[in-house]
């Protein structure tokens, strides 16, 4: 899975009602307003920093983790 499909899910995901896609506070977030974090920034950080995460499982196990129930 390229960095651009797993851009493009997070995306789906962020613009989806059903699910919570909050930003996140982070003082090393200097570029974004009120230092949070999108939604898809955040996650895509993530995914890049641990490289040895399955982009597959790890976008499946979020979408079962920020559904509204």
């Amino acid at each position: 899975m390229t960095q651009e499909d797993i851009r493009k899910e997070l995306e789906i995901l962020a613009s989806d009602p059903t699910m919570i896609t909050q930003s996140f506070y982070s003082p090393a977030a200097t570029d974004w307003p009120d230092n949070k974090l999108p939604f898809v920034e955040y996650h895509l950080t993530h995914l890049l920093s641990h490289k040895l995460t399955n982009p597959r499982t790890y976008l499946s196990n979020l979408r079962l983790m920020i559904v509204k129930r």
